[in-house]
């Protein structure tokens, strides 16, 4: 009686079965990875609207480092980042990350079986939740750059000078990276890049990460004001 109550637990929920049985290697997390993590904040005081963008490379020895920018208040900060993070064989991973004005910040995610992804958020009251990172090469180049994207914007804006307004972007369509031609990448996997929203002639100023091998990009804009975080994938097989 117990064994078939055991089955037939199993056939209703084969996704939590699925679930419950992710393993993970903690050794496949080792290399460099870039995250994106969106969502409100109220570390310093009222909720603000955050995105932060980063490439980090978990090292063999619970350590890690990297870089890390983030757009808070219309101001576009970055630092260089180290910390140490422990991964688990139930793919729940821990880190801590330290920039160089002695700050810590702290995370924690779920990694995907094949260690290709994570799902994560920060820990700290008020820290923002929607994370998403994904293993990068070594190295990235031109090449890895595809010709076509779809695209999804998203953020609002914050007045920096007299007159300014502030406003909600959000705006979704489909990017000519060979048209567009002021695509720049860099050997880090990063990549620049103006993108043309609307009516509007004027491109706003994007920066990202090329990650599953060309087929996305995690971006923000960079120009001040700005707090706009931005997907573009790829159906290229």
């Amino acid at each position: 009686m117990m064994r078939a109550s055991c089955l037939f637990l199993l056939v209703l929920f084969p996704d939590f079965a699925a679930h419950a049985a992710d393993v993970c290697n903690p050794v496949d997390l080792v290399g460099p990875y870039a995250f994106q993590l969106t969502g409100s904040t109220d570390i310093s005081g009222t909720p603000k609207p955050a995105v932060s963008l980063g490439r980090i490379s978990f090292g063999d020895r619970g350590s890690l480092s990297g870089t890390a920018s983030a757009t808070f208040r219309g101001l576009l900060l970055g630092n260089p980042v180290t910390g140490t993070y422990e991964a688990n064989s139930d793919c729940s991973v821990t880190w801590k990350l330290q920039d160089d004005s002695g700050g810590f910040q702290n995370f924690s995610g779920t990694l995907s079986a094949d260690a290709t992804s994570l799902l994560f958020k920060q820990t700290d009251p008020g820290g923002a939740q929607r994370g998403i990172m994904k293993k990068i090469p070594g190295a990235c180049s031109a090449a890895d750059l595809l010709k076509t994207y779809y695209f999804t914007v998203s953020g609002s804006t914050t007045p920096m000078l007299p007159g300014e307004v502030p406003h909600t972007v959000s705006a979704k369509g489909t990017l000519d990276t060979a048209r567009n031609g002021g695509f720049l990448v860099d050997t880090d996997c990063s990549v620049t890049f103006g993108l043309t929203l609307g009516a509007d002639p004027s491109p706003i100023n994007m920066r990202g990460f090329l990650v599953n091998g060309g087929k996305e990009i995690l971006a923000f804009q960079i120009d001040p004001g700005a707090v706009v975080a931005a997907r573009l994938t790829s159906d290229a097989k």
